[in-house]
């Protein structure tokens, strides 16, 4: 793995050669075949994008997480072919090599790092973005987990993301209206937190204290004297990942997401405090315990007050009778300024009324087959085409919408049935 900051610009170089050279040969077969190329065909081809996404998975850090967050959060504005291709990054990544882990062992641990364990074991059990997982014994009752982060994380976050984002803006794949600099910004803070390993054991400590009284979820407990900024030693919990349970009986589908929705909404209008990273791999189903299994804090953000008020209010003015549409809400929220047009505050209107659908449902809302993500992303292809539409919301905003986007996503997966309106209820406020 590549840990310099040269060597990971080399390979992006190369990586922008290897595209350039694929939209040549795809431009010349079309003119071949009598066809007037158009760049975006030629570029954005099966091949190109899997050039794009390959070199992200073996950067990994900060590069590869930023293909995971276009194939989460972007997907609906984004060619088809490009979000399911770049939605690979959300699977594991490549292991390091033993040398380097060796190493990393070595620097954070000391010599002697072996002898604290009874057994250790050298091969990943996963592998992702910033990090991958060891399982490990302290004695023969006491199992932990060890995430382990990738050298040269840290000091290639700001590069990485502005080469990444370069190489999407000359590739004419971000919208021209785009203005990116100040999310940019943002999601370099959030990278570099997510790189601190005793920050988020620090977020771990604060959902343990949020969720004492919640006997439906289980958290990891801390190994305190083996984790550094580096390494996060925790309990190991067994567990069935979430997105495999259609197989189980509708109750406890609907029962686990109906836990993971009220979560949600006390991260949003309670604790101030949200993981915002939806990603599955981030809970288990414990059937032992019959508990949601908690695993990752790292993308943990802490939500102002005037965000989570802004919510409250737009939620609630939605879910009147008549349907009513809080402006001074989208304001407040970023959604909309000074410039925005009747248009755009229109087409914001019509894609509200679409995500409140399962909050407004008097009971259960089936989200199986449920219209909503292919709905949502028809209106946000319009809503980005239209000329100087793109104004981007505060980053808290679209990590908070990317958590409810992979709610939703789990929801449908689970076919499962949820009444929103009554988790809502105890948030609502009277009009």
């Amino acid at each position: 793995m590549p840990s310099s900051r040269i060597a990971r610009l080399g390979k992006l170089g190369s990586l922008a050669s290897r595209v350039a050279g694929g939209m040549l040969a795809e431009g010349a077969a079309q003119l071949a075949a009598g066809k007037r190329p158009k760049l975006n065909e030629i570029l954005l081809t099966p091949n190109n994008v899997k050039r794009v996404a390959d070199q992200l998975a073996k950067l990994r850090g900060a590069a590869m997480k930023v293909g995971q967050l276009m194939s989460m959060d972007a997907g609906e504005m984004l060619p088809k072919e490009v979000s399911e291709l770049l939605a690979r990054l959300r699977a594991d990544a490549d292991p390091m090599p033993i040398g380097q882990l060796s190493q990393v062992l070595l620097n954070e641990w000391g010599e002697n790092w072996q002898q604290q364990f009874k057994q250790f074991s050298l091969q990943p059990i996963a592998a992702a973005s910033i990090g991958q997982v060891h399982s490990a014994y302290l004695s023969e009752q006491q199992r932990v987990a060890i995430k382990i982060q990738y050298p040269g994380v840290k000091g290639s976050i700001d590069s990485d993301v502005d080469n990444v984002v370069s190489l999407l803006n000359i590739s004419g794949i971000l919208p021209k209206q785009f203005d990116y600099q100040q999310i940019l910004q943002d999601a370099k803070l959030q990278l570099h937190q997510e790189a601190d390993y005793l920050q988020e054991a620090e977020y771990l400590r604060q959902y343990q204290a949020k969720l004492a009284k919640h006997s439906e979820f289980e958290l990891p407990e801390l190994i305190g004297h083996l984790s550094t900024s580096n390494i996060l030693t925790m309990s190991h919990h067994e567990g069935e990942a979430i997105d495999q349970l259609q197989q189980q009986p509708q109750a406890l589908r609907d029962q686990v997401m109906h836990n993971l929705f009220k979560l949600l909404m006390m991260e949003l209008f309670e604790f101030g405090l949200m993981q915002t990273d939806p990603n599955f791999a981030n809970y288990l189903y414990s059937t032992q315990s019959n508990k949601i299994v908690l695993l990752d804090f790292g993308a943990t953000r802490q939500i102002p007050p005037h965000i989570s008020q802004g919510y409250r209010k737009l939620l609630s003015s939605a879910l009147a009778q008549p349907f009513t549409l809080d402006v001074s809400a989208l304001e407040q929220l970023g959604f909309v300024n000074s410039n925005s047009t009747e248009r755009q505050i229109t087409t914001l209107n019509s894609m509200l009324q679409m995500v409140i659908q399962p909050l407004k449902y008097p009971g259960d809302y089936n989200f199986a087959n449920s219209p909503l993500a292919k709905e949502l992303r028809e209106a946000g292809m319009a809503l980005s085409y239209e000329h100087d539409y793109w104004h981007t919301p505060p980053i808290d905003v679209l990590l908070i919408h990317r958590k409810i986007g992979g709610m939703y996503l789990l929801a449908s997966r689970l076919n499962a049935k949820v009444n929103l309106q009554q988790l809502f209820e105890p948030y609502r406020l009277e009009h």
